[in-house]
């Protein structure tokens, strides 16, 4: 295990090295600047907005575990992350959007409702595999099978 470890460590900062490289070489200095920038902006946003409220649904989901199964746990925290991963990506269109463009047809959606749409949906997704997994649970249960006349 270590030596897996080792070996992705060392293939995760040799594609961070040519990433930058590249990035330095093709790049303006006034566009590694936005990089940086939004770089450090979604470091702020995960590790100061995203990451503490789901820590805080894990202590509350946590607290309540002895009513819900832990399957149905990992579902809900599956679908808050792909949630959160696909804000974290669309926040930049919204933000970009709201302050205006020079050419109307780069950012032609309305992105704001399309996340709004991608977190019910997320959400729909999820009490449907909750639902599913609880069924497939009690259907397989001891106590289920046992009849009563």
């Amino acid at each position: 295990m270590k030596i897996t470890r080792v070996i992705l460590i060392v293939i995760g900062l040799a594609g961070l090295f040519l990433g930058a490289l590249i990035m330095v070489q093709k790049e303006r200095p006034d566009q590694i600047l936005g990089v940086i920038v939004w770089i450090g902006a979604a470091i702020i946003v995960h590790d100061g907005i995203l990451s503490p409220l789901l820590l805080l649904l894990d202590v509350w989901m946590r607290r309540a575990g002895r009513r819900i199964p832990f399957g149905v746990l990992a579902i809900v925290q599956g679908g808050v992350v792909v949630g959160a991963i696909m804000s974290m990506l669309v926040l930049p269109e919204i933000y970009k959007k709201s302050i205006g463009t020079k050419n109307p047809t780069i950012l032609p959606l309305d992105y704001g409702l399309n996340l709004a749409l991608f977190w019910a949906a997320v959400a729909l997704l999820t009490a449907a595999a909750c639902a599913i997994y609880l069924r497939r649970r009690r259907a397989s249960s001891p106590a289920s099978s046992a009849s009563i006349d």
